[in-house]
């Protein structure tokens, strides 16, 4: 007769870890959840309540994931014209950076930096006005007169000369003092903007008499500057000269246009009045801080100005059957190439300054290199156009020389919107 034996069984170590009833179901829509997104909604299972850094760092990792694509990326970017571009058109997207991906990684690294390059060239870059540099000279002079006074009352026995040469260093230091309580004055009060003006000429005129004796014509200028910045002092207006900033087109110099109404050109009138008293006062003073807020608004002007730029290429390539986006990614791929040559230039002009004076030949080299990078920029830019576009060398020529026309003038128009909305920003 048979039996049934009862026998204990060890237990295994195999856990069966049960989930908790909240991860089971989608947060959003409450249905099951079978992978790392809901099946019913499309929503990623993760919750994205977590720390701060690493919410941080998730968003760097979907704006700049880069990984093993960023060698198979910028290299042709920079040495192959159209490669990229004509490799999205047909597919074969995986092994590269994508192109809006791209653009944003380049343009923000190229805008961070372009405050760095123009503080380090500050020696190259066209200033309208830079008032905080010449008080800068202006203090240390004072300071090398009052050293070299010094060295003359330390003397035990101080001769005639030497009592005439502190004369004549208390007497500079005393008219340099001036100068510098003059630039340091309210551009917005009084006459302070005719005196800084020819305060600011003065001293530059002053410092070239050191190195040299000046020409007739500058004795002249100087001259006339002392008498008219005396003037200036005394309350006596000078007549105002060509220089001056003017938005008008009217001769009792107000701003109006005959299809608004009054009230809009009033309107108009006080905006162009204010952004004259704006840039009078940052061209005639410290412009470092114009420069910074024009910088500042690049980026976001230039992110508009590309699907314009697509539109141009639309045009221009008309009948070349490629839609709207394949021409806007042409021009992310051109825009990207501008940016990163203009920065490897900027990067070697900057080492071509540090190693000028200890290795002069291997900074010719440099100086070389970063020249011929800003050559490739067109070159690069026409062999893309032919490339893509696939058309001849004399239209691709042609329609090449009518793009950058247009584009320049729309680049100064970014420029002058950039200065505009800079200005209002100081």
């Amino acid at each position: 007769m048979p039996t049934t034996e009862l026998t204990e069984t060890e237990p295994t170590n195999d856990v069966v870890s049960v989930p908790i009833e909240d991860s089971q179901n989608c947060e959003n829509c409450h249905s099951p959840l079978n992978g790392p997104f809901c099946a019913n909604c499309g929503q990623e299972a993760d919750s994205k309540l977590k720390y701060f850094w690493v919410v941080i760092m998730h968003l760097l990792d979907d704006i700049f994931s880069f990984d093993s694509r960023a060698s198979r990326t910028l290299f042709p970017l920079l040495t192959r014209p159209a490669f990229l571009t004509n490799e999205y058109f047909a597919g074969r997207r995986v092994h590269y950076v994508p192109p809006l991906r791209l653009y944003l990684f380049i343009s923000i690294i190229f805008f961070l930096t372009l405050k760095f390059f123009i503080a380090a060239d500050n020696n190259k870059v066209i200033t309208i006005s830079d008032k905080q540099a010449l008080i800068t000279q202006v203090k240390s002079h004072i300071k090398e007169l009052k050293t070299e006074k010094s060295t003359f009352e330390n003397k035990e026995e101080l001769s005639v000369e030497a009592n005439d040469n502190i004369s004549k260093l208390d007497a500079d230091i005393a008219r340099f003092t001036t100068y510098l309580d003059d630039l340091n004055s309210d551009y917005s009060l009084g006459n302070n903007k005719q005196i800084i003006k020819f305060t600011r000429e003065l001293v530059e005129l002053e410092f070239d008499q050191m190195k040299g004796e000046l020409p007739e014509d500058k004795k002249a200028r100087f001259d006339s500057l002392i008498t008219s910045r005396l003037k200036a002092k005394k309350g006596k207006n000078e007549t105002q000269d060509n220089n001056d900033i003017s938005i008008a087109n009217n001769e009792d110099g107000t701003l109006s246009f005959d299809f608004l109404s009054d009230e809009k050109n009033k309107k108009v009138n006080a905006f162009a009045k204010e952004l004259t008293e704006k840039a009078e006062k940052a061209f005639n003073s410290d412009t470092g801080p114009l420069i910074e807020q024009v910088i500042g608004k690049l980026p976001q002007l230039m992110f508009i100005l590309l699907p314009l730029f697509a539109v141009l290429l639309k045009v221009m390539f008309i009948f070349s059957k490629r839609l709207y986006m394949e021409h806007l990614t042409v021009a992310l791929h051109s825009h990207s190439f501008i940016f990163i040559a203009i920065l490897l230039s900027e990067m070697l002009d900057v080492l071509n300054g540090y190693l000028e004076e200890t290795y002069p030949s291997f900074a010719s080299f440099t100086g070389v290199v970063a020249g011929g990078i800003l050559l490739w920029i067109p070159i690069y830019l026409f062999l893309m156009h032919k490339k893509v576009y696939k058309q001849g060398v004399f239209f691709t020529l042609v329609k090449f020389c009518v793009i950058g026309t247009i584009y320049s003038v729309m680049i100064l128009l970014t420029g002058l919107v950039a200065i505009v909305w800079g200005l209002m920003g100081t």
